[in-house]
This record gives C-alpha cells, sequence and structure tokens, in this order.
C-alpha cells in the first residue's frame, strides 16, 4: 500500500547572487514497509527533496509540487501547525550529522522525551520510561545513566543511536535517514544499518536512505532513485539498478565503488564536475561529463523510458533510434 506520493516537486532557493534550481521537477512514490536509498553525488538534491516534503527548507527556498500525498493526506494543504504535529510522530528524520543536530546544553534523556511529551501528552515520568525503553532498543550500555549525560560524552555511534531513538520514540510511519553513516568507522556503520533494520521490522516503518555510499543501499534497501543535478535520473530494484543500471551516470557510481571478484581493476572515477545549477542546461544535466552524449542530449531532457515495472532510466539512449553506442552501456551494467 502507497504510503508517500510526490508529484513534480521543485525546489529553489533565491540567494543575493541568483536562484539556485536544486530540484527540477522529480516525482516518486514510497509503500508500506519498503526501505528506498537516494543516491548521488553531494549537491544533486537527495536532502533538499526531503527536506521539501518535510516543508524543513530556509525562507530563501520556494517550493512547489502538484502533489504532496502521505498516507492519503494533502501536505501542501497543511498549516505549519499540522506540519509541527506530523514531524517527530509520523514522519521523522535522522539529520546528517548528531554533534550539531543534538543541542550541547541539554542531557540526552531531555531530547528524547521532548517529541514523546510534545506528540503524546504523557508525563515525565511515562516519558522518562519511554526514554529508557529506546535507548535499550538502540543498544545503549548503561541507559539509566546515559539519560543523564550530554552529546559531548557520547562516541559518535552513540550520538547516532540517540538520533535514531528521538526519530523512532513516536513510532513513525516513515523515517527519513540523511547520511546516516558518515563519518564512522566500517564496525559502527554495519551496527547502525543493522539497528535501522531490527526497528524497521518491529516498528512496521519505511524508511528512506539519502547517501552517497552505494554499500549503505546495497545492505539496506529494496528499491533505489538516482539523483543527480536536481533529476531523478534512474529507480529501480536494488538488484536492476546493481545488476542492470541503464544510465551512464549510474554505471559510473557503480564503477567507483569496489567490489568482490574484481579483482586487480582499477576504480574509476566519474570525470568533471556536477552541473551549474545556477543555470542548469535544457537538456540532460549529465551530458558534459557523459562519453555517450548526443546533440539531443544537449537540447532536451529525455522522458522516462520504462525497463521493466520497476526500472525506468532517463536516457536518449534507450530510444529505439539510437546510435549503438548505446550497448557498451548495458555491456559496463
Amino acid at each position: 500500500m502507497e504510503l508517500l506520493r510526490v508529484e513534480n516537486l521543485t525546489a529553489d532557493f533565491h540567494l543575493h547572487i541568483g536562484e539556485v534550481k536544486a530540484v527540477r521537477g522529480i516525482s516518486f512514490h514510497i509503500d508500506e514497509g519498503e526501505s528506498v536509498g537516494i543516491v548521488g553525488e553531494s549537491g544533486s538534491g537527495k536532502s533538499v527533496s526531503m527536506m521539501s516534503v518535510m516543508r524543513l527548507l530556509p525562507d530563501t527556498a520556494v517550493t512547489h509540487a502538484d502533489r504532496i500525498l502521505f498516507e492519503g493526506e494533502d501536505l501542501l494543504a497543511k498549516s505549519e501547525k499540522e506540519m509541527r504535529k506530523l514531524r517527530g510522530d509520523r514522519i521523522s528524520m535522522v539529520f546528517q550529522d548528531p554533534m550539531t543536530s543534538l543541542n550541547p546544553l541539554f542531557t540526552i534523556g531531555d531530547q528524547i522525551m521532548e517529541p514523546i511529551r510534545i506528540h503524546r501528552k504523557v508525563t515525565r515520568r511515562q516519558a522518562k520510561e519511554r526514554a529508557l525503553e529506546m535507548l535499550r532498543k538502540v543498544q545503549i550500555p548503561s541507559p539509566e545513566s546515559r539519560l543523564g549525560e550530554y552529546p559531548h560524552e557520547l562516541s559518535g555511534g552513540m550520538r547516532q543511536r540517540v538520533m535514531i531513538a528521538i526519530a523512532t520514540c513516536c513510532n513513525p510511519k516513515l523515517l527519513i535517514a540523511d547520511e546516516p553513516t558518515t563519518a564512522l568507522d566500517v564496525t559502527i556503520q554495519a551496527q547502525i544499518l543493522a539497528l535501522m533494520d531490527q526497528l524497521k521490522q518491529e516498528l512496521h516503518t519505511s524508511i528512506i536512505i539519502i547517501t552517497h555510499d552505494m554499500g549503505v543501499v546495497a545492505n539496506m534497501c529494496s528499491r533505489v532513485m538516482v539523483m543527480y543535478g536536481g533529476m531523478i535520473l534512474e529507480e529501480g530494484t536494488a538488484r536492476e539498478i546493481f545488476y542492470q543500471p541503464k544510465h551512464p551516470y549510474t554505471v559510473g557510481l557503480l564503477r567507483s565503488v569496489p567490489r568482490v571478484g574484481r579483482g586487480r581493476e582499477k576504480l574509476r572515477s566519474v570525470p568533471g564536475n556536477p552541473p551549474d545549477l545556477f543555470a542548469p542546461p535544457a537538456g540532460c544535466p549529465f551530458v558534459p561529463r557523459c562519453p555517450y552524449a548526443m546533440w539531443a542530449c544537449e537540447k532536451w531532457m529525455p522522458p522516462k523510458f520504462s525497463l521493466s515495472p520497476t526500472h525506468t532510466a532517463s536516457c536518449w539512449l534507450l530510444h529505439p533510434r539510437a546510435p549503438k553506442a548505446g550497448e557498451e552501456v548495458q555491456a559496463n551494467g
């Protein structure tokens, strides 16, 4: 059953030096109980798109969408007061840097208890019991003593666990995790991902993971959206994206990730730089970096070509009349 549907979302930032077109007409959906990864380089619009859905962007941002439906309710029609009731309760977000997201002046216990008391209208004692329960769920040792500690007294991995506890304390229907494993060592990353998957099963929560790490997506997600230049260039199941990528950008991302069985094959970065979103190209945003770019790619943004019931990609190489250069992309996938 569908939980979230977003249609034709745009987000522009009006700055003194010009207008940044950060998100350019993306559409997607999230089903109940699934984990979806949004991947792409920094600046591709991943975080901005999710912040737009939650209406957390600053005043310099102007967003528009044809529809944003959550559990059948139109979020565009909700007031800020109604959105505050929704955020932290039915939709929650784990932000990228726990050290800056957690308030250094308040204890861990107070910060977990705050959303519980706001959304559940319980006593302080009941909120404290729930906070202890959440610290146990996220596997923080000695949870009773941790309640009285401050963020700087915890390690990076433990702070991330606290962020997850805060985000899930009200059993949200949708959890958005923005780079949940950034700056953590590999062992702690694996623990955090396992914890999120466990909470997903226990709470029946849908999860959106925003990341540039394809390994995170491979471990957690059943479906993947590849973003670049503020647009979704390819979307499919994790198997389709990893084993049958169709867009040259997706292929480039995968070539830069180590894989078992590749022997001594060198990793290859994607040459060039991301597009200038002050003046985005009229056609495909990947044109300057694409080894297969054609004149049509520069002039017109390709439509979504359907490759299976679950797999789409926006690339002119998929057009029936495209040159045979596209076959090399398929082979490299």
